[in-house]
Order: structure tokens, then C-alpha cells, then sequence
């Protein structure tokens, strides 16, 4: 069985923000497969079925964004997976350019206070996960409020291409591996 976890605020305020790419990614993959998201469970929305032939259970935390560790931990848990090689992690990233995706088997959390959530909460750094670029905020900005912001009129024409490419990822990734899906989406990947 595979944990897809796409990090993101509830709420409809944050629908829409460049911190909830992760769970736009997340809706996404689940309409492409016919999945809903019907269920509560371990603090988080998730939708269970099948992608690519394998068991799957794609899960939105309903924590907020700096807390996401308790979702994920009780998930892990609940599921029995193993959270080093069936637990994938999708999240927004100021480090990588829009829309530009990195894909990596472990690492640290950088300055995303979700994955430092769920580092402190697993106690290991060791499990996978796509990021999403979504580019440095403007001269003039903080970052909590550009992360919080919304997309520009161009970043949002490009987002369907953006969630496919994060779809087709994750379906590699189910077919033939984590290592295959980095080979094909961390060369020129933008």
C-alpha cells in the first residue's frame, strides 16, 4: 500500500495559495483516478482505491500546514506502511523555480514548517517526496505571505501542466519505482 500525502491549509481561504499546491496536486491525481476523498481519518481527508494497480490511500491533512506531522504519523500508523518506501510526501517548495518539480528519496526540511512537522513527528527524514516549485517570493514580500498568496494570472494558466506532470510522477513512481520517477523529473524538469 502507498500513503500519497498532499500538505496544504484547510479552509477555504487557503484554496487557491501557493502553500496548498500539495493538496491542489492531490485532487488532481484522485479525479484522474476516480477517487473522493469521502472519508476522515487521522486528522486528514483521504480517498482509498487503486492507481496503476496498486493500493493507494491519498490523504489531505486537515491539521494546518505546521502541525501536518500529527496527520501523517497517525496515517502511517493506521495504514501500517513503511514509511521509507510507501509513504510520499507532496508539498510547495520557494527553493525551486514555478512549477519546476524535485523528486528525493529523504532530506531534510529546509524552511517548510510541514515537513518539519513530520520529521520531529516520524523522528526520521527518510521517506519520499515531490516538490513542487512555486518560486521566491518578490523583493519586497515575507515569506508567509507570499506562500499564502495566490498564483499570477500566468502561474495559474500553467497549473494543469504542473498537476499532470506531479500525476504522471506519481504513477511512475507506483510502476516502476521512486528511483525511475527521479531519473525521468529532476532532469530539466520545469
Amino acid at each position: 500500500m502507498w500513503l500519497i500525502v498532499g500538505l496544504g491549509n484547510p479552509g477555504t481561504q487557503y484554496s487557491g495559495t501557493r502553500h496548498n499546491i500539495g493538496f491542489a496536486c492531490l485532487k488532481h491525481l484522485a479525479a484522474r483516478h476516480g477517487l473522493e476523498f469521502s472519508r476522515k481519518q487521522a486528522h486528514a481527508r483521504v480517498a482509498e482505491g487503486s492507481i496503476a494497480g496498486q493500493r493507494v490511500v491519498l490523504a489531505k491533512p486537515t491539521t494546518y500546514m505546521n502541525r501536518s506531522g500529527q496527520a501523517v504519523t497517525g496515517l502511517c500508523h493506521w495504514y501500517k506502511v513503511d514509511r521509507a518506501s510507501e509513504l510520499v510526501v507532496i508539498y510547495d517548495d520557494m527553493d525551486l523555480p514555478f512549477g519546476k518539480l524535485r523528486l528525493r528519496q529523504r532530506g531534510s526540511a529546509g524552511t517548510h514548517n510541514g515537513m518539519k512537522s513530520i520529521i520531529a513527528q516520524l523522528g526520521s527524514q527518510d521517506f519520499l517526496r515531490i516538490r513542487v516549485g512555486i518560486g521566491q517570493p518578490p523583493p519586497s514580500w515575507d515569506a508567509v505571505g507570499y506562500v499564502l498568496g495566490r498564483f499570477s494570472p500566468e502561474e495559474e494558466q500553467a497549473l494543469p501542466d504542473v498537476y499532470q506532470r506531479v500525476a504522471d510522477a506519481v504513477e511512475l513512481a507506483l510502476t516502476e519505482g521512486f528511483v525511475m520517477a527521479m531519473n525521468r523529473y529532476n532532469v530539466n524538469a520545469a
